[in-house]
């Protein structure tokens, strides 16, 4: 993910790092908003906006890996489209019906891509 940076002009290993650490914190970032959106299940608009947010951010990732520069092996990047399109498919059931359960996947997959990240450097 975190690797066009790194792929237009070489940085210190701790500028790499902190890359990664970006993406981490995006997505608990992303997955907090979407736990605190369930805890008021009236406020529609706030679990839309939460979604749309995670989607935002999953779109970013799919960018970066669909690039042709990108240095991820091809079966790393073959599973993270593959979680990318399941995501898409994820979100737009949330926006389409938006209870807040349906968030629980998208929550669950936040929070295991990022504990996958901690402590890894940009590839």
């Amino acid at each position: 993910m975190a690797h066009e940076s790194a792929a237009r002009s070489p940085q210190p290993p701790e500028a790499q790092t902190s890359a990664r650490e970006t993406e981490r914190q995006a997505l608990l970032e992303a997955a907090r908003r979407l736990s605190e959106a369930q805890k008021s299940p009236d406020d529609t608009a706030g679990l839309v906006a939460a979604a749309r947010l995670n989607w935002r951010l999953w779109t970013i990732f799919q960018s970066e890996i669909s690039a042709p520069n990108c240095p991820l092996p091809v079966e790393v990047r073959t599973n993270m489209l593959n979680l990318c399109n399941f995501v898409d498919k994820q979100t737009v059931a949330l926006l389409d019906d938006p209870k807040p359960e349906r968030a629980n996947a998208l929550i669950s997959i936040n929070h295991q891509l990022a504990d996958g990240l901690e402590g890894q450097s940009s590839p």
